[in-house]
């Protein structure tokens, strides 16, 4: 395997990290010196780190990487799911200055100067996980350029809770554009609250037409461009803020146009089908979760990002299906409606990083596709 030796820094500056409830921790610096807030949450995946830094979901949130050694590997181009990198900061353990990868397109730390990150390495993660699993997710505030508690403190009070953010704004499509080949055999609707690539490249990967739309599009916009589909995407944020996305959404399942939720998308498909959503303690992030498939009886293995949660209420069991259940604490991980051809999922089907265990979802809504075509 070739050794790739980039530019290290021998000049390490100090940093710290500092949290909400009082908690700190003193580190190295990684990335650009400078100060960065969000909340903080924990991914507990083994690897992936870039796919999962380039996921707009993670807009506003500081991440800490499970996984001892960051940065090992470097950087691939292809290897993004957006066109830049999204969280807010990263704390890890070890962060590599060096990668050992034939392919690497450059290390970790080139790429988070290059894309202004601020980050903090050398620190406790386990000591730090534990606490949030043990308080909840928080605001936090990294900075290698005030080491003052009581000054990173003023700062930190500026932040606003992510509960009743509405972030999509800040990683949606300003402008409608159209991916794949226009002799495609479907044509599919995606609005963008967020979108990973890998969502697009599943979709187009099975004879697709994606015409994707802004986080604002109206109903009227979207069905104008008379889709066979309508895919929801991931994204960042409270879905309970969205209310202009929610009535989006019930007018084009009213419509009868097969709909297909991921992730903030199976929120909002959920929110506008009569149910509620809550924030979670700390939340799922990782590809190593466990979902049950209640229809097939399979269990899988998932890559899961989300800070809130669905509610499932009984009462409406007569147009509601509950289809996919967490079995690490029995949260809804999937719904479908009795009514309508849509369905949802909370976890990520188009992986990347993987597992693939739910890529069976997309053929799922292909079927669902061709079923209405042929009525």
């Amino acid at each position: 395997m070739e050794l790739c030796i980039p530019r290290v820094n021998t000049q390490i500056s100090k940093a710290v990290l500092l949290l909400e409830d009082g908690t700190f921790f003193e580190g190295k610096a990684i990335g650009k010196i400078g100060t960065t807030t969000g909340e903080i949450c924990f991914n507990t995946g083994m690897t992936g780190y870039q796919e999962i830094f380039t996921d707009p979901s993670y807009f506003g949130q500081i991440i800490v990487m499970t996984n001892d050694h960051i940065g090992n590997y470097g950087v691939h181009k292809e290897e993004v799911e957006s066109d830049s990198i999204k969280i807010s900061g990263l704390v890890c353990k070890k962060f590599s200055p060096n990668f050992s990868r034939k392919n690497g397109s450059g290390s970790l730390d080139e790429y988070f100067t290059s894309h202004n990150l601020v980050g903090i390495s050398d620190i406790d993660t386990r000591k730090l996980v534990a606490h949030i699993r043990e308080t909840g997710a928080q605001n936090a505030i990294i900075s290698s350029e005030i080491t003052e508690i009581v000054n990173l403190k003023t700062e930190l009070e500026k932040v606003p809770s992510m509960d009743g953010l509405n972030l999509a704004p800040k990683v949606s499509t300003k402008v409608f554009y159209e991916d794949g080949k226009n002799n495609a055999d479907y044509r599919v609707a995606l609005i963008d609250f967020g979108s990973k690539k890998n969502i697009s490249r599943e979709l187009v990967k099975r004879g697709c037409l994606l015409g994707v739309f802004p986080h604002n599009a109206s109903a009227s916009d979207i069905l104008n461009w008379k889709p066979d589909g309508f895919m929801i995407s991931n994204g960042p944020g409270d879905p309970s803020s969205m209310g202009y996305a929610i009535e989006t959404i019930k007018e084009i399942v009213e419509a009868g146009i097969p709909t297909f939720g991921i992730c903030l998308g199976h929120q909002l498909l959920s929110l506008a089908s009569g149910l509620k959503t809550y924030k979670m303690h700390h939340g799922h992030r990782g590809c190593n979760h466990p979902v049950k498939n209640l229809v097939s009886g399979r269990s899988e293995i998932t890559s899961q990002n989300h800070g809130f949660a669905v509610e499932y209420n009984e009462a409406l069991s007569e147009t509601i299906e509950l289809t996919h259940i967490n079995l690490n604490d029995n949260s809804v991980e999937g719904i479908s409606r009795k009514d309508k051809q849509a369905f949802s999922v909370q976890h990520h089907p188009e992986a990347s990083p993987g597992p693939h265990d739910s890529l069976y979802l997309f053929d799922q809504f292909i079927e669902s596709i061709k079923s209405n075509k042929n009525l």
